[in-house]
């Protein structure tokens, strides 16, 4: 639990000093937010793709930010071979800010690729922007996006929006899949 608490803590800090970075008099990012993301890939065999990811973040209201092309926000270097078995892989990003807390995912693999099934154990998501507090939240998918592996879909929704107090969440939400997991 401390580590978890640390981690945290220094998530923000980096995103703090990323908005910093970019907010200066007159720089038109004034609604724009930070979002970071953490994505594990299963350690099953097959777990990795070569498909392109996207993901769309939505808050209680159904405002959202969609990235169309994950990859690009890669923080791992441009020869880094992304969604592989057992990796954990960063991304960051600036988007239009939505509010808090962060509590559905639409995560789509678009099916392409030699490998194009992915079994996604979690994303970890981490918003901050000029004048609101650091949110994070954790979605369990724990699920193929495959078309030959249930649930032979490419799309996964883990949804928290409904849950019951979900307004007063604003630093951290953990969301998990009711349905399990799929094993191939």
């Amino acid at each position: 639990m401390e580590i978890e608490k640390i981690r945290t803590g220094q998530i923000c800090l980096l995103i703090l000093v990323i908005i910093l970075s970019f907010s200066t008099p007159g720089n038109s990012h004034s609604n724009s937010c930070v979002y970071s993301l953490y994505v594990k890939t299963g350690s099953t065999l097959k777990a990795g793709t070569n498909s392109n990811i996207s993901i769309t973040l939505t808050d209680p209201t159904g405002k959202a930010v969609s990235i169309g092309d994950l990859r690009s926000w890669g923080l791992m270097g441009p020869d880094h071979d992304y969604y592989e078995r057992g990796n954990m892989d960063m991304f960051s990003g600036r988007g239009q800010c939505i509010g808090a807390p962060i509590c559905r995912l639409n995560l789509t693999s678009d099916g392409s690729g030699e490998h194009h099934g992915w079994y996604c154990d979690y994303v970890e998501v981490t918003a901050t922007g000029p004048h609101r507090p650091c949110g994070q939240t954790v979605f369990y998918v724990d699920r193929w996006l495959a078309l030959e592996a249930p649930p032979y879909q490419l799309t996964a929704i883990v949804d928290g929006c409904e849950l019951e107090n979900i307004a007063g969440k604003s630093r951290r939400l953990v969301v998990r899949e009711s349905l399990g997991s799929a094993s191939m």
